[in-house]
């Protein structure tokens, strides 16, 4: 690629919205969807009925109103966008040592029977569903700060070029 085609597509990006990283922010969306489905529809004895499944739903309903805004605000190239997917990426790595890796090792007596509360398939469904979100809103974040560094350098260099 050419200098001059370089600076076209740098000018382009003016006009055009960061479709990349909010597309990853919403497929992040996506997949924490799954993930709080394939818990919540899980109904094994009293075992969910706790105050972490609330506080779940809670930070399940701040996680897609956060990313969501996220996702608007990186298609503007606005870098601390960028930053708060980076951070929210991490808190989805960390949720898999909270309900998840509790989940799998538990068990509870239902009718005189000792149940497993999570098996093996749901826990690594889970385990893909919360790295797979994270690795989409690390990715974008960092493709979000990236671009908007690069058009903060063409703005300025058009702003010299003026003056």
């Amino acid at each position: 690629m050419t200098s001059e085609e370089k600076t076209i597509q740098r000018d382009r990006m003016r006009f055009t919205k960061n479709k990349a990283s909010s597309g990853l922010a919403l497929l992040a969306i996506l997949l924490n969807v799954f993930y709080f489905v394939s818990i919540y529809k899980s109904d094994v004895g009293t075992y969910y009925y706790t105050i972490l499944i609330g506080a779940s739903i809670i930070y399940n309903l701040v996680f897609m109103l956060a990313v969501f805004l996220c996702s608007e605000g990186v298609k503007n190239y606005k870098a601390s966008f960028g930053y708060a997917m980076i951070v929210i990426g991490a808190l989805q790595i960390i949720r898999i040592f909270i309900l998840p890796m509790h989940a799998s090792k538990a068990t509870i007596v239902i009718k005189e029977v000792e149940t497993i509360v999570m098996g093996p398939g749901q826990f690594t469904r889970l385990l893909v569903y919360l790295i797979a979100s994270a690795a989409c809103l690390i990715a974008g974040g960092i493709i979000a700060i990236y671009k908007s560094r690069e058009l903060a350098q063409h703005e300025a260099a058009l702003e010299q070029k003026a003056a």
